[in-house]
């Protein structure tokens, strides 16, 4: 696999992870009146999630995504 359909598919892999792993933690947070639909409640936990998956992209990418030869 050349580089560049490496790095799509890793950054395509970590949007899916921070989408479904925000949805989840909102629908609890939903499902337990924490905050309602549209609020910015909704706005920090996918925020904070976007956050998080970014951090945790770039710390991994070396494993990932190695230098060049």
């Amino acid at each position: 696999m050349n580089r560049t359909v490496r790095g799509v598919v890793y950054v395509s892999v970590w949007v899916l992870l921070w989408g479904t792993a925000s949805s989840l933690a909102d629908f609890v947070l939903l499902q337990r009146g924490a905050y309602e639909i549209g609020t910015a409640g909704q706005a920090v936990t996918f925020a904070s999630y976007g956050i998080a998956a970014v951090v945790l992209a770039v710390r991994l990418a070396g494993r990932f995504l190695p230098p060049e030869a």
